[in-house]
This record gives C-alpha cells, structure tokens and sequence, in this order.
C-alpha cells in the first residue's frame, strides 16, 4: 500500500509496503511513487498541472487521481486535465495540498486505486 505519512513545507514523506521516501513534490500511483519534476513537461504555478503531467499516473492504473494545488492553493489545473481524466473515467479532486494528502490516503484505505500528484509548498 501507498501512504503519506508525514507532509511539512519542502517534504513529503511517502511509505509503501512500510519503506520510506522522501520527495518535495512526488507523482504517487497504486503501487509506487517518484519525484514529480515539472521540468519533464513544462508546467508553471500558471496555469497549471496538464494533462502531460497525469498521464504517467493513469497509465500506472489509477482510477482515482488527487490534484494537489499546494499547501497555499498557488498552483493551478488546466482545464484541458480536467477534461483528459473526464475522457478516461478517471474521478478525480482537487485540493489543497493538506486536504489532498488526507484524501489520498482515505481513498487508499479505502481500497481504491488511487493516484496523484503533490506539490508540498506554495
């Protein structure tokens, strides 16, 4: 299972099956996670997260996918990533990021296969 279990400004910590990892903004799917590096595709405070940025998540299975827009809400979401997950069934939310942490983590308690992408300031 994939868990956060501990976000502070600049840290995320992420344990999966009880090993520990550390990233400032990380890309989580069911079964793994990774830094999330928004130089591989470009993406800006503004506007956003795109579609480039979930497609690695959904791919890796997701069927759920947790936006997180910063702990200040700075960053955006294209509206065309809203419509790539739409296009694919893929629920999704939007939250700052302390709110997405713990939606992550009960969407994944819960069972499901959920992904996500987390930016740990701003």
């Amino acid at each position: 299972m994939v868990e956060i279990t501990h976000l502070e400004w600049g840290t995320i910590e992420v344990t999966i099956n009880g090993k520990k990892h550390r990233f400032k903004d990380c890309k989580l799917w069911p079964e793994g996670a990774r830094e999330w590096d928004w130089r591989e595709t470009g993406t800006e405070h503004d506007p956003g997260i795109q579609p480039a940025d979930v497609v690695e998540i959904v791919e890796k299975g997701a069927q759920v996918v947790v936006l997180s827009r910063g702990q200040r809400g700075r960053l955006g979401v294209q509206e065309a990533t809203e419509a790539y997950l739409r296009a694919r069934g893929i629920a999704y939310h939007i939250l700052e990021t302390p709110q997405a942490v713990r939606r992550f983590n009960e969407l994944a308690r819960q069972g499901q296969r959920v992904g996500g992408l987390f930016h740990s300031t701003c």
